[in-house]
């Protein structure tokens, strides 16, 4: 039987397990500062999988004219120890293809409460 957890709940042994094999590669002094050049390189899919929760706050008018439409989803949730609400652009098969803006908070309640007011 498998155990499936959410990436927010795993992000901090991640995060350790990223550092470290990046000091084995690299060395400890250059470990930290490319663990968070990956961070950031993958901030939108990161926080995306780590959402633990999500609501649907409206149609994102793009200045292209895309093909296709995106919604604007408000997220919240928690990485490498650190609450977040963000604002995610994502098609309809779910699939996020940026964000719009993103806070950390030092607590969940207090992420939960800029979620709870994401328009």
């Amino acid at each position: 039987m498998s155990n499936i957890q959410a990436v927010s709940y795993t992000s901090d042994r991640v995060m350790a397990a990223l550092v470290a094999g990046l000091e084995l590669e690299f060395g400890r002094g250059a470990a930290e500062g490319l663990a968070q050049r990956f961070l950031a390189a993958e901030e939108c899919d990161l926080h995306w999988d780590a959402r633990v929760q999500e609501r649907w706050v409206g149609t994102y008018e793009s200045a292209d004219s895309d093909d296709f439409e995106l919604d604007r989803v408000a997220i919240c949730g928690r990485i490498d120890g650190h609450w977040f609400a963000a604002t995610c652009i994502v098609d309809g098969d779910g699939r996020a293809h940026g964000m719009t803006g993103k806070r950390q908070f030092l607590s969940a309640e207090a992420a939960r409460q800029a979620f709870a007011m994401a328009r």
